[in-house]
Order: C-alpha cells, then sequence, then structure tokens
C-alpha cells in the first residue's frame, strides 16, 4: 500500500525543493549563460502537443520570443486541428519562416504526444486537455526536454502526486519547467501581491474570489454524434464537458482565482475545504457541474471563499478581494490593482501581456542556465482545485491530507481509441462518496 503523504511531509519537501532550488541555481550560475539546448545548435527548437486554441497560442508566443526558436513537431489527436493550426502558425508574418514542421513531423493519435517527444526537439509545448497532463510531463522531463505545462496540471489526486514526482525530476536534471498559470506573469499582479506579501494590509484574513462566466463549451447534442464513432472520440470532441478530461469548471478554467488565493496565502496549504454545488441545466452525456462555491480554511484561521459559475445569462464577474488586519487589496476583473487602509496604492507601472511574458522568461532561463521551475506552486493550485471539487461532489468536508492521498482516479489506465468509455454518472452530494 502507498505510503500517505501528510501536511507535514508536504512541507518538509517543499522546504528541500527550496534548498535544492538554491543549490542548483548557485550551480547554474556558475555556468553562466551556457546554452540549454542542443550542442552545437544556435537554435531552440520546440515541439506542440495540442494543437487547439491555448496550444498554438502557446507556440505563437513561443516563437514570438526570438529569432533563435524555430518550431519543428506538432501532435494532436485531431488531424483536422493539427493542420489549421499549423496554417495560421505559418501564415504569421512575424515568425511564420520559422515554422519548420515537415509532415513528418506532424502525428497524430493518442501516442502523439511522445513522437514529438521523440522528435529531436528540445522544448515541449503541453497544451492538451488537463486530464493528460501527469503522463505528457512525465514523458518530457524523464526524455529531459524544458516545458511549458498548461494550466491546470492534473485533474485528479494521483495525477497531482505524479506532477509533484515530475517536477522533482525536472529540478534534478535542471529543466526548466513553466506553468501555464498566467496570472503569475502579469506585472500588475505581481506587484500587487508582492505588497500584500510585505505587510501592505496586514494579515490577510479572508480572500474572495470570483469567475463567474458563461459555458465555456458547450456539450454538443448527443443526435450529433456520427454513427459509429468511439466513446474516446466523442468525449474528447467534447472534452470539456468530462470530468476526467477537463476536471470540471472549477479546476479547468477557474483554477486560475484558485491559484491567485494560494499566491495571496504565500504558499500556505489550506487545512480542509467544504463546497456546495450542481447542475442547474441538463448537460446531455457530460458530467460536470455549472456552479461550485468553495469555503477554503487555512491553519491561522484565515478563511478564501472562491465563487465559480459557468451559466449563460447570469451577472459576470472576475475579481479578487483581500480583506487583511490592516486594509484592504481590491482588483476588480482586469483593472489596475488597488490597495486601501494605512497606505493608499494603485498600479501604475506598464501594461503588459502576461501570456507573453511567461514565454519570455522560460526562454530566457533556458538560454541563461538558470531554468524557472513552477513545479510545487502549480501542483499545489492544481489540487486546491481539485480538493474544491471533491468537496462540493460529495458534500464531505475533505482535508488537504485526504485531497492529496485521494485514490480516486478519473482519467482511464491504457486509454484506447476505440475502447468502451461508459460516461460516469453526474455526482450527487450527499451520495457520491469521497475516495
Amino acid at each position: 500500500m502507498r505510503e500517505k503523504i501528510g501536511r507535514k511531509d508536504h512541507e518538509l519537501s517543499r522546504r528541500d525543493f527550496i534548498k535544492t532550488s538554491a543549490a542548483l541555481g548557485a550551480a547554474s550560475l556558475a555556468v553562466g549563460t551556457n546554452r540549454m539546448y542542443a550542442a552545437g545548435s544556435d537554435k531552440i527548437r520546440i515541439g506542440l502537443v495540442g494543437c487547439g486554441g491555448r496550444g498554438s497560442g502557446a507556440a505563437a508566443q513561443a516563437l514570438s520570443t526570438g529569432e533563435d526558436v524555430v518550431l519543428k513537431a506538432m501532435g494532436d489527436v485531431f488531424e483536422d486541428r493539427l493542420q489549421r493550426s499549423l496554417k495560421n502558425l505559418k501564415d504569421s508574418e512575424k515568425f511564420g519562416r520559422r515554422v519548420k514542421v515537415r509532415k513528418r513531423k506532424c502525428f497524430v493519435g493518442l501516442d502523439a504526444y511522445q513522437k514529438v517527444i521523440d522528435s529531436n526537439v528540445d522544448v515541449v509545448l503541453l497544451a492538451t486537455p488537463p486530464g493528460f497532463r501527469p503522463q505528457h510531463l512525465r514523458a518530457a522531463v524523464e526524455a529531459g526536454k524544458q516545458v511549458f505545462c498548461e494550466k491546470p496540471m492534473a485533474t485528479d489526486a494521483p495525477g497531482v502526486r505524479s506532477v509533484l514526482q515530475s517536477a522533482a525530476i525536472a529540478k534534478e536534471k535542471n529543466l526548466a519547467l513553466v506553468a501555464g498559470f498566467c496570472w503569475r506573469y502579469h506585472l500588475a499582479r505581481r506587484a500587487f501581491y508582492q505588497r500584500v506579501h510585505d505587510g501592505a494590509i496586514g494579515d490577510i484574513r479572508t480572500v474572495y474570489a470570483t469567475y463567474l462566466t458563461g459555458p465555456v463549451k458547450p456539450m454538443r447534442p448527443a443526435s450529433s454524434r456520427p454513427a459509429g464513432m468511439s466513446d474516446v472520440e466523442w468525449q474528447l470532441h467534447n472534452w470539456y464537458n468530462f470530468a476526467w478530461l477537463s476536471g470540471d469548471g472549477l479546476v479547468e478554467q477557474a483554477c486560475h482565482s484558485v491559484d491567485k488565493i494560494a499566491w495571496a496565502m504565500n504558499g500556505v496549504l489550506p487545512l480542509k475545504a467544504v463546497a456546495t454545488g450542481g447542475r442547474q441545466f441538463p448537460n446531455n452525456e457530460g458530467n460536470i457541474f455549472d456552479h461550485i462555491d468553495v469555503f477554503y480554511e487555512f491553519p491561522d484561521g484565515a478563511r478564501a471563499f472562491m465563487a465559480q459559475r459557468q451559466i449563460s445569462g447570469c451577472y459576470r464577474d472576475n475579481s479578487d478581494f483581500l480583506m487583511g488586519s490592516d486594509g484592504m487589496g481590491n482588483i476588480k476583473g482586469w483593472s489596475d490593482p488597488t490597495i486601501t487602509g494605512k497606505e493608499t496604492w494603485r498600479y501604475r507601472g506598464p501594461k503588459s501581456d502576461m501570456y507573453q511574458i511567461e514565454h519570455n522568461e522560460l526562454f530566457a532561463s533556458i538560454r541563461n542556465g538558470r531554468p524557472i521551475n513552477d513545479g510545487i506552486w502549480m501542483a499545489h493550485s492544481s489540487l486546491m482545485a481539485i480538493m474544491g471539487r471533491m468537496a462540493a461532489y460529495t458534500g464531505k468536508e475533505v482535508s488537504w491530507d485526504a485531497a492529496l492521498n485521494s485514490e480516486e482516479k478519473l482519467v482511464p489506465d491504457n486509454l484506447t481509441w476505440n475502447m468502451d468509455l461508459p460516461i460516469r454518472p453526474m455526482a450527487m452530494p450527499g451520495k457520491t462518496q469521497l475516495s
């Protein structure tokens, strides 16, 4: 039986991680500006896994970091999506000439990720539905690749544990691992949270975050499913609507706001969470909720409240409100952050494209031999969201340790294109069991 991991064990692993990071950072500084890609090459060769909108955007941002970056390989489960992405990237006046993906380096299928990794690239961009992320990340770091890893990092606790192990492997191999939690790379938010951590509002007592929006990818009607289409292909076409693939709206999209709660708490892990949620409108064959509210409790008694909804025709908001012992910090939508209380402050610095900055910093760290590793906090933020979903689906109070050690595995083992894959029934709070 696998040994359970507790909060104290996790805090120890975090301290060990920081010590190791410092030691490796010093070693990297000694190397100076030695490049971290293929010996004798003056190019950074990238491979894209997952050619949807976000993956295509990640490839464009990676190519925009410098003339030395070339796209050499692409992979997706769907041929049409790969070819559409490839055409759009090639058509770019800015970097299209550096899109050098030959036909034999276009890979289609459930094993496309491995073929991209094995195709003599230096950096892998992982942007498939998040249910696949742990498997793809492990393959990339074991192969010695630098990685951009879209959020969230997993859809279940076994996946999070795998990601933590992969982050340790990346650290041991001195590989860059940058997370797609893009707000961490937003200049205004960085300035805001730094002031909060420096005590601008005193001790944080409450955080309230909202992610209230419309449906992201509505489920297609069952009547539109072509005759003979396998369960796996159908679910991949509708991936957002299945918990094993997306993790639910809280985990896949609102994880940005959960991550900002974690950022506000400066890495302190929640003790436990309770949640409410359900499905207001039918979802045909899908099995995710359309609203979840989570209530986190932290060791010093601080509380965080996460409101998530994806229903048409409702009030929309994506904001963060921090209440401290000496003031308040507010980020209303996309506006500049403000602080009121013992000091008054509003961000007045430069505007920034957070998506581009995360790639700028990733590739800068590759070039200068001082790799960024977001591994631990990106896994923790993913687990905080999963913890909230677990609490909502079961109606139970869920501790951090219970979430981290959960044996509930949503992602099927040995997935094949034509396998039977029955859809899990919608969770029923009070009846669905915590495992």
